[in-house]
C-alpha cells in the first residue's frame, strides 16, 4: 500500500535578487515531475503538492535538479509535510515574545539541524536577530528592526553550514491554511 503525502516546498531565493519566476511556471515545473495537486501561495516560492514518493531526500534532490536545469540557477528546496508545519505552529514557539511595531517573528526552515554547540538563545552581533529556539527542522527568530529595517541577513552567523529559508510567522500560518485547502 502506498501512502500519499502532501508537502509544502519552501523555496529559497525565489523572486529576490533578480531571480524572477512566475508562479504559473513554477507550478508547471513541479507538475512536470509527476507531482499531484500542485498549487502555490504568494510569489516567494511556496508550493504545495502530493506524492507517494517515500524518500524525502531523493524527492528534494529531484526537485532541486529539475528547477536548476529549467531556471538556470540553483534553488534550494526545503520540504515539510502539512502535519509538520501544523505541529511547528501548534508548539507556539513565540508564545513568550512581546510583539511591538519593531518586532518580527520569523520561522527559518533548515536543511539540517543547527550545530550541537549552537547556544540558544543566540543574538547577532548587531543585536537585531535573536534566535530563541530550534528543533531539527526549523529555528525561531525574533527580528528587532533597526530604523525600520532587518539589518542582519545571516541569522546564524558562520556557525550554520546548511541551507535555511525564512518566512514570517503570519505568512507561515497563511501558507499552512492554503496548503490545507482542497
Amino acid at each position: 500500500m502506498t501512502t500519499t503525502t502532501t508537502y509544502i516546498a519552501f523555496l529559497r531565493a525565489v523572486n529576490v535578487g533578480g531571480r524572477t519566476v512566475k508562479m504559473e511556471r513554477l507550478r508547471a515545473l513541479f507538475a512536470e515531475l509527476g507531482l499531484g495537486g500542485v498549487r502555490s501561495y504568494i510569489q516567494s516560492g511556496n508550493v504545495f503538492f502530493t506524492t507517494d514518493e517515500p524518500d524525502r531526500t531523493a524527492l528534494t534532490g529531484r526537485i532541486e535538479e529539475h528547477l536548476e536545469q529549467a531556471l538556470g540557477y540553483p534553488v534550494p528546496v526545503l520540504l515539510r509535510t502539512v502535519d509538520e508545519v501544523a505541529a511547528l505552529l501548534a508548539a507556539e514557539p513565540f508564545r513568550d515574545v512581546e510583539v511591538t511595531p519593531d518586532v518580527r517573528l520569523v520561522v527559518a526552515f533548515l536543511s539540517e539541524p543547527l550545530p550541537a554547540g549552537f547556544a540558544l538563545p543566540y543574538r547577532s552581533p548587531k543585536g537585531d536577530v535573536e534566535v530563541i529556539g530550534a528543533d531539527p527542522g526549523a529555528a525561531y527568530a525574533v527580528i528587532h528592526l533597526q530604523d525600520g529595517k532587518w539589518v542582519t541577513k545571516d541569522m546564524f552567523g558562520k556557525a550554520y553550514r546548511g541551507v535555511a529559508t525564512s518566512r514570517f510567522l503570519h505568512t507561515t500560518e497563511k501558507i499552512l491554511a492554503a496548503a490545507r485547502k482542497a
